[in-house]
């Protein structure tokens, strides 16, 4: 028997697309939120879904959504702010997980503190499945089998073009084409530390500490480094490698500003009292789900996905790259897809996966595809 899919955060804007892309597929999820009159109002739209009433300030409500085996979606963010209560429902009922979730500390928090837990319970999260971070673990694995053993590092960039982003000199992606959602996490992950996979370990350091150069199409392009799945997921399958970056080339000539804005913002927040005000300030400025791009918009942004990889000694091994829609989509109809694999016993493991570890790469390729994002 296949299991049910539970949504939570279906009326936000990652939600509402993740329950029409589910529908897509045929699957008819139970859609969780705060909203009685919002989640009625998309069930009936999407062919009278079944709904139920869920609030992270009472996370028995978001405990009573899912039982063993079910697979329970969140697109509930920030992450930092509102994840754990998801999380932690999946594990106490032995439930899958999967989010959409792009920010450092809570992929490491996942990762770290609740990986283990999962792994006792025979229940598998899948933390970051959507444009942050699977596309760059799926280039970076591809990048990997291609060199072969003696790869030590990969470097992963992510690019935009189109309204809401520009890898070329001229621009950086537009605020008013992201959706509130992505904007408040955004802030948020300006305060938080990082990591990245630096002599064989994990380190932590701050959002945007370094800044490397792609040549896309003929144009050297910069990128910051941030902390992504790939860092945890990566080594696990190439124990051989001594480094991974993972990077945005969103900004185009504004990008050392931004590397000095989280280096200043980081900074000022280790200092006693200061990052609560830090984030009451974001928090007013940037207060999460207000909609986003339309489909028009999404419709014309693409999305390009390098990884290099290098021996010790600097030379270049392999490359691979994928291109194709925008983060929005592809999110929504990877969650789509990896939920209704896990849903139907198709996932590899238990406990904090990686998008590999999950589904295993050539599968992984497959539904990328499927979402949107193919190698070329």
């Amino acid at each position: 028997m296949t299991a049910r899919i539970v949504l939570f955060g279906a009326t936000g804007f990652t939600g509402e697309l993740t329950a029409r892309a589910l529908v897509a597929r045929g699957r008819t999820p139970v859609l969780a939120g705060r909203s009685p009159e919002r989640l009625a109002t998309l069930a009936r739209t999407l062919g009278n879904l079944e709904t139920a009433i869920a609030d992270v300030a009472r996370p028995d409500s978001v405990r009573a959504l899912v039982g063993t085996g079910d697979v329970l979606i969140s697109t509930v963010g920030p992450f930092v702010r509102y994840g754990d209560a998801a999380v932690r429902a999946a594990v106490d009922a032995g439930a899958h997980y999967l989010d959409s979730t792009g920010e450092a500390p809570f992929i490491r928090t996942v990762f770290e503190r609740h990986g283990p837990a999962a792994e006792r319970a025979g229940c598998a999260l899948l933390t970051a499945f959507g444009y942050d971070w699977v596309p760059g673990n799926l280039a970076g694995a591809l990048a990997l089998r291609d060199a072969g053993p003696d790869a030590r590092r990969v470097d992963i960039g992510y690019f935009l073009g189109g309204p809401v982003g520009s890898g070329s000199a001229s621009g950086g992606p537009r605020a008013s084409a992201a959706s509130g959602g992505t904007r408040a996490s955004a802030a948020g992950m300006l305060l938080e530390p990082a990591f990245a996979w630096r002599g064989h370990r994990l380190v932590t350091e701050p959002s945007g500490r370094r800044v490397r150069t792609f040549e896309v199409d003929g144009q050297s392009l910069p990128a910051l480094s941030v902390g992504g799945s790939e860092h945890f997921a990566l080594p696990r399958h190439h124990p051989e490698l001594a480094e991974v970056g993972v990077h945005l080339g969103w900004f185009g000539t504004a990008t050392r500003a931004v590397q000095g804005a989280s280096y200043a913002l980081s900074t000022a927040a280790r200092l006693p009292g200061v990052r609560r005000g830090l984030q009451i300030a974001a928090g007013r400025l940037v207060p999460g789900s207000t909609g986003g791009p339309d489909a028009a918009s999404r419709a014309t942004t693409r999305s390009t996905i390098l990884a290099v990889t290098t021996a010790a000694g600097g030379s270049r091994l392999a490359t691979a790259r994928l291109e194709g829609s925008n983060g929005y989509d592809f999110t929504a109809n990877v969650l789509a897809w990896a939920a209704e694999r896990a849903a139907g016993g198709g996932l590899r493991g238990c406990g904090a996966l990686g998008p590999v570890d999950g589904f295993g790469l050539d599968e992984l390729e497959r539904g990328a595809a499927e979402a949107g994002l193919s190698r070329v």
